[in-house]
């Protein structure tokens, strides 16, 4: 029996619900499971369940049966041993699996039509070809196979084994196909521009470079310990406190972040996760007008999470965490050390030098929460950073390879791109990353504020032109729902409670501090902004309900029109003091170039949530000093009648 009601699925729970839909629905082998995950107890239910309260098992699972190409909805009562309901998804085509994407390679490989064309471009060892299927919006597939599971795929070739194939983009042909039977359907070619000799490996002894060898050890060692606890899911650490998930469409979940504010422990967020990642592609050329992969509805970035190595991808006193997933199948496997889970120094805290009694320093720690994702060529690594003063950051970092593409020999390069190698460009892409923000700030009755600076004009009162206000404006209803960045007026976003006051009589509020955001600059009736208009604005603000979670749709593989947020939206319901979601819309606005090649260096973005009068004052001045190299505390004092300090 599980301790809370959140704990994600264990193995024998994925078990359970496989068996218990073939029992009862006729799911026999024909079937593929898309997705099984916990049914998440409505919020409410959560917040009011305490220990030792009866824990009632229940998982969602996504099913579509490869015969007749359709697909439903399940939700499976883990403690009764039934199926609580059976909902079909009529024209739904739910997210790829990564079962498929591996077929797709072997059987496209293994196909004689594309062995004829590969050999028609001189390539006859396929075991240096890869096959790269991609999903389709439905407004781009073929017409006459709009009805089918359909994909389409990108064809690269290793140059030597265990080379780099995405250094080698067979260009101007594509491959289509039924993802239901692994039938060949077409293959579209366009002009081939051949293979130009590139520089693109970057594995060592492929890559025949020289490695520098003028770095010497640095070692991060807790010689007592690490200073958090973790029981079951609940990890605590420096007056947080909150819970871990995962699954397979949103990967790490962190619930339930509350602050321990001297013996009050006091809400902040219910929920925090990725809902989205929108990658439209912005070249229109044959080889990328239908590439705008939608990462995590589409294909799921628990599917993609990578385990993670100590002092290669964590570095210091480690605490790991391991996930369970299942296949296509709905067997269950493991992700060992999906979640890494360390302490960080991040430089100082706060820091003062008073001229008479000298310095008072305290070194910053913070509590990472992170994850490793492989979307095909590109890597997300994921961080929850949570510090001392209340602070909350996420930050993505993109790395990984970038897709590339020859162009015609003697012509010019495409404006779309930057030139990255012989004849070779990357395309410019844009990656829009949806952050759920769940936020209960102190309570489940909140209000969000438009925060504007405005420089007051010159007047009587104001005779230098210094004076500067905020102006705060509520977020009332959800015909105000999309809103925009504004750089001239440094624009924020508060999320007040208006219910409570600090002891200076303002509302609690946390603050959404806004970075890494970018306009779409896609036209509204395109094919690709049609089918997640979310990345028309920075923010959203919705009223909460339990099934509003996907802004792009439930279902957005083959979408062709929004079933998210601008549909929840169209019914206006009010927003203030009351249960409310945030939906933040950040990214990279990739104008690519020359040294993210043959590998990118991570480019990193991120976002943050401030304390707002949240508290009464800082609340990390009670911090203690760390001590200095000598054994003393990080204090000095004054030395002399010219201010000189030194060590106490």
């Amino acid at each position: 029996m599980s301790v809370h009601p959140l704990e994600p699925l264990s193995a024998s729970e994925f078990r359970q619900t496989a068996a218990i839909l073939r029992r009862d629905q006729g799911v026999t082998d024909s079937w593929r499971f898309a997705s099984i995950e916990l049914q998440e107890p409505p919020k409410a239910e959560v917040k009011a369940w305490r220990a030792g309260d009866p824990v009632p098992r229940a998982s969602l699972a996504v099913v579509w049966n490869r015969e007749d190409n359709q697909a439903y909805e399940a939700v499976v009562d883990l403690t009764g041993d039934a199926v609580g309901s059976w909902t079909h998804l009529p024209g739904v085509c739910p997210n790829f699996t990564v079962d498929e994407w591996h077929e797709c390679d072997a059987a496209m490989r293994e196909h004689p039509e594309v062995i004829a064309a590969m050999a028609r471009r001189g390539i006859t060892d396929m075991s240096l070809v890869f096959i790269d299927v991609w999903t389709y919006g439905k407004a781009l597939m073929p017409e006459q196979w709009r009805d089918r599971r359909l994909g389409w795929c990108d064809v690269w070739r290793r140059e030597v084994p265990g080379g780099n194939p995405y250094a080698h983009p067979v260009s101007g042909i594509k491959f289509i196909v039924d993802m239901n039977t692994m039938e060949l359907l077409q293959i579209e070619e366009d002009r081939d521009m051949g293979s130009p000799q590139v520089q693109g490996e970057y594995i060592p002894g492929i890559w025949t470079g020289e490695q520098r060898s003028d770095l010497t050890p640095l070692h991060i060692t807790q010689p007592e310990g690490v200073s958090f606890t973790v029981e079951g899911t609940e990890l605590r650490w420096q007056n947080w406190s909150m819970r871990l998930g995962f699954n397979y469409r949103e990967g790490p979940v962190i619930y339930q972040v509350a602050y321990d504010d001297h013996g009050e422990v006091r809400d902040i967020a219910y929920r925090l996760s990725f809902a989205e990642m929108v990658v439209p592609y912005r070249d229109s050329s044959f080889d990328h007008y239908r590439r705008t992969a939608f990462d995590i509805g589409e294909w799921g970035l628990g599917y993609m999470t990578t385990s993670l190595e100590l002092g290669c991808d964590c570095l210091g006193e480690i605490v790991y965490l391991d996930a369970v997933l299942h296949d296509s199948k709905g067997e269950p496997w493991d992700i060992t050390n999906a979640i890494c889970l360390h302490e960080e120094d991040n430089a100082v805290l706060w820091k003062h030098v008073d001229g008479t009694t000298g310095a008072e320093v305290r070194r910053m720690r913070r509590m990472v929460v992170s994850c490793h994702i492989t979307v095909a060529n590109y890597e997300y690594l994921v961080y929850w950073r949570f510090y001392q003063d209340g602070n909350i950051e996420c930050e993505v970092r993109a790395t990984g390879i970038m897709v590339t593409t020859p162009y015609a020999e003697g012509s010019e390069p495409p404006r779309t791109g930057t030139v990255v190698d012989n004849r070779t460009y990357a395309p410019f892409h844009q990656h829009f990353i949806v952050a759920r923000l769940d936020l209960d700030v102190d309570g489940g009755e909140n209000t969000v504020l438009e925060v504007d600076s405005q420089a007051l004009p010159v007047t009587d009162t104001n005779p230098h032109g210094l004076d500067l206000v905020t102006n705060a404006t509520p977020v009332r209803s959800e015909s105000e729902a999309g809103r925009d960045y504004n750089w001239q007026t440094q624009r924020a976003w508060k999320v007040v409670n208006p219910n409570r006051t600090n002891r200076h009589g303002t509302n609690t509020a946390y603050k959404l501090a806004p970075s890494a955001c970018f306009p779409p600059m896609l036209d509204p009736d395109t094919a690709q902004y049609l089918r997640a208009p979310v990345i028309g604005h920075q923010l959203w603000v919705t009223a909460h309900h339990d099934d509003e979670r996907w802004p792009a749709g439930a279902h957005p593989t083959q979408s062709e029109t929004d079933h998210g947020i601008t549909r929840w939206t169209a019914d206006d319901e009010p927003l203030e003091n009351t249960d409310i979601v945030l939906w933040y819309v950040f990214g990279i606005h990739h104008i690519t170039r020359v040294e993210d090649w043959p590998i990118m260096p991570a480019d990193t973005v991120s976002f943050w949530l401030k304390p707002f009068g949240f508290f009464d004052q800082n609340p990390s001045i009670d911090v203690a000093p760390s001590d200095t190299t000598s054994g003393n505390h990080c204090h000095t004092g004054v030395d002399d009648e010219h201010g000189h300090t030194h060590d106490h």
